[in-house]
């Protein structure tokens, strides 16, 4: 369905269907307010309303959000991913805080771009250019943070990404012909005494948290990490501030709860925007789903998991440093190097947050301290640590260097040139890192393994790369479901590999 085409946009209103939550959302021309497609509201007439392609489009077109249907807990969908992957990355740098320190032309000059041809493509795919995007994204997390949470509205300025309580207040006056306090009163929902920010982040279902948790479970670092079948915890660190992150499933809802500990509330949006990432939240199941099973060999695994994302990381040098520690060794024994580095090199977390949370004790070694460590007493090949000293060399000298750019290609191009990273790796990094739909690790043994014919032959690199053609641009998505198979408790089972950088299984 054209998400622009009128006819079909009212249908989807008239009948609220829930599959285009977050691909659309209605302007009422009569009431100034835009809405979610499932609004409860009655349907306005089909000659009062206008449909935009996002919550920012809507915005900029002069419409308010609806106080009924809450466009800020509508799924965060990228319904138009792979049309422009790079909106997508300009998208996920915005999220991130880019326009928060920086303007268009040097978001744009991140991207290899020149100024006009992003705000060409913003208005293309998302009805808004960059800076109404990241103004939008802004109100809306404070309205979330307003009904969610029982934060001071100066809090709220500052957690959402305001410059100013001033600004805040003008802002929301403007929109909702009130004050934020205002919008306070009007919703019962914000539970008091918490310890820690608390919000929701919606999500498209189907959800495969038990996949998700599972690939997480079996890589998690001792001291930073701790994983159960409804918890996810690990330690945080934003520059020189420290803090904890738990994430779990809501029941019966497509929702995801987190809480933060953090001292610091204007990085509040950095955080979730990571926690987007990490739990893939951004995700469209049925598009992807309904693309991979055009493949016959890929069409009943995904029947089987349709929820299933891709994991993302928290923090790119750690990604790194795991995966240069996976080489030819098995996950369990990278996972014990890595927390032996944690218990050698990390930082403990500051008292007030020591045993907050059972099993947590150590921020993961920054790429300062890991640079200036003697990391040859480490039990792996001298090549080998000399690599990661000179990876965290490199990481301290760039602090963007893990950061989205301009392609895919480029990017891969970036991660090999950098000590200890072949292509896998840098494949890997794509993937959960840099976010990377299409990324894909042709040269897996477990990929050809999955993709074995009846008699166990296993395809060539060449030919399993050919068979992936079709499978573009979700070919990371394609690379989970063989992974994952019908083994949830180690999706990446260790096997042994051959020479050269294939930490491919125990990344």
């Amino acid at each position: 369905m054209n998400l622009l085409d009128h006819d079909a946009c009212y249908r989807a209103l008239s009948t609220r269907d829930s599959r285009f939550d977050g691909r659309l959302f209605v302007g009422v021309k009569t009431t100034g307010i835009y809405c979610r497609p499932i609004c409860p509201a009655r349907t306005p007439k089909q000659a009062n309303v206008n449909f935009y392609p996002s919550a920012a489009a809507a915005q900029a077109a002069g419409f308010r959000p609806c106080l009924r249907c809450r466009p800020e807990s509508s799924p965060d969908l990228g319904a138009w991913r792979g049309t422009s992957n790079t909106v997508s990355r300009a998208l996920a740098m915005i999220e991130a805080g880019a326009l928060d320190n920086e303007d268009v032309d040097g978001l744009a000059a991140r991207l290899g771009m020149g100024e006009r041809q992003l705000r060409r493509l913003f208005r293309q795919h998302l009805g808004a250019s960059p800076i109404a995007v990241a103004q939008t994204r802004r109100v809306l997390l404070a309205k979330q943070l307003i009904h969610q949470t029982r934060l001071p509205m100066t809090e709220v300025a500052l957690a959402s990404g305001f410059g100013s309580v001033r600004r805040f207040n003008e802002t929301f006056q403007s929109l909702y012909a009130r004050p934020p306090a205002a919008l306070r009163r009007l919703s019962g929902e914000a539970p008091a005494g918490e310890d820690g920010v608390r919000l929701d982040l919606a999500y498209r279902g189907p959800y495969d948290w038990e996949a998700l948790t599972g690939f997480l479970a079996l890589r998690a670092i001792i001291g930073v990490e701790v994983v159960s079948p409804k918890l996810y915890a690990r330690t945080i660190a934003i520059g020189e501030h420290r803090g904890l992150l738990c994430v779990s499933p809501v029941p019966g809802r497509d929702r995801l709860s987190v809480t933060v500990r953090f001292p610091r509330l204007a990085a509040l949006p950095a955080i979730i925007a990571r926690v987007r990432r990490v739990f893939d939240l951004t995700a469209d199941p049925q598009a992807i789903a309904d693309h991979l099973s055009l493949d016959p060999a890929l069409a009943p695994r995904v029947a089987a998991r349709p929820g299933l994302r891709v994991p993302g990381a928290w923090d790119g040098f750690e990604l790194a440093v795991r995966a240069i520690l996976g080489q030819q060794i098995t996950v369990t024994a990278a996972t014990n190097l890595a927390a032996r580095i944690v218990r050698d090199w990390g930082e403990p977390l500051p008292d007030g947050l020591a045993g907050v949370i059972p099993g947590l004790t150590h921020i993961f070694p920054s790429a300062e301290r890991l640079a200036a460590a003697d990391l040859s007493i480490l039990p792996m090949p001298r090549a080998r640590s000399a690599s990661l000293q000179s990876l965290a060399r490199t990481a301290a000298a760039d602090p963007a260097l893990f950061e989205p750019r301009a392609d895919l290609a480029g990017a891969i191009a970036r991660l090999k040139a950098l000590p200890g990273i072949g292509e896998w790796t840098a494949q890997y990094i794509a993937m959960r890192q840099l976010r990377e739909p299409d990324a894909f690790p042709v040269g897996d043994i477990g990929l050809m393994r999955a993709m074995a014919g009846p008699d166990g032959a296993r395809p060539a690199a060449a030919a399993l790369q050919a068979r992936a053609e079709a499978w573009r641009p979700w070919r990371a998505y394609a690379a989970l479901h063989l992974w994952t198979g019908e083994v949830i408790s180690d999706p990446l089972a260790a096997v042994s590999v051959p020479k050269e950088s294939h930490d491919r299984h125990a990344a």
